[in-house]
């Protein structure tokens, strides 16, 4: 598991504009990246109430509601919560590689993180561990993510602004 000993900008989330889209499908596994997520906004200082949080059937659908809300001027940053777990079919190697290119369209079109919370794993094990097991819960971790690219892109906007 990696780990990050360090970040760029601040983690003061009292002004950010956040929303979470996530997928139903394995929500076994969604609903405590979800929570993990929320933990992790609340803790850096965004209000609860200001979150707005959509379902959507699954990872496939994560891009397209994700840019919906990028291009909406409400959001300064978009988190994706989902579980693709592999199975028997290669049904897993479409819908993850499709979601993540997807939702690094959406980021790039729009100019507003999208971030990427999609627990990409073999089993079930591995996907719980990841959503507040033994290895920590991704959803939290993709609330900090979204906090510091907001920070980042202040500040890159603030010196273009100043130049």
């Amino acid at each position: 598991m990696g780990t990050y000993t360090e970040h760029e900008g601040s983690l003061d989330g009292s002004r950010a504009r956040v929303a979470i889209v996530a997928g139903r499908f394995n929500d076994h596994v969604t609903k405590p990246l979800l929570e993990g997520c929320l933990g992790g906004l609340v803790e850096n200082g965004v209000r609860i109430e200001t979150v707005h949080v959509s379902w959507v059937p699954g990872a496939f659908e994560l891009p397209l509601v994700a840019k919906r809300l990028a291009l909406s001027d409400t959001v300064d940053a978009v988190i994706c919560l989902g579980a693709v777990i592999r199975g028997d079919t290669p049904h897993f190697d479409f819908v993850a590689g499709e979601c993540a290119a997807g939702m690094m369209r959406a980021a790039l079109d729009t100019g507003i993180p999208v971030v990427f919370g999609v627990l990409t794993t073999d089993d079930v094990d591995q996907a719980m561990a990841r959503a507040g097991g033994s290895e920590g819960n991704k959803g939290r971790e993709a609330a900090v993510t979204a906090l510091e690219m907001i920070s980042l892109l202040r500040g890159v906007r603030e010196r273009s602004e100043e130049a």
